[in-house]
């Protein structure tokens, strides 16, 4: 999984990121993040912050880090009901499923 903080920066950044992953707060994000997707399937992340209640950046942290442990898959692009702006739709991956069919 990448980094939670880049490498450029500041030093209060790694302490956070360092103490978001050992406090297990990303882990619990992680969970309702993804079964946000579950609930919501083919939602951008603003849509599916307002239809669950999540924060939209928390959401935006989440996602990719989903995808890189292939919990869900990032679909077409379509124009977000929430924004009006073009943005990537989200996907669960169930049990099974073979990602690089899915996409």
């Amino acid at each position: 999984m990448s980094a939670l903080a880049r490498n450029t920066d500041i030093s209060t950044s790694h302490d956070a990121a360092a103490f978001v992953a050992a406090s297990g707060i990303q882990q619990a994000q992680q969970g309702q993040a993804a079964a946000a997707v579950r609930r919501y399937p083919g939602m951008t992340s603003m849509e599916r912050s307002k239809a669950a209640g999540l924060d939209r950046y928390m959401l935006g942290r989440r996602l990719p880090e989903l995808l890189e442990g292939a919990q869900v898959w990032r679909g077409p692009k379509k124009p977000c009901e929430v924004s009006g702006r073009s943005a990537c739709t989200w996907w669960p991956v169930g049990p099974g499923d073979n990602l690089e069919l899915a996409v």
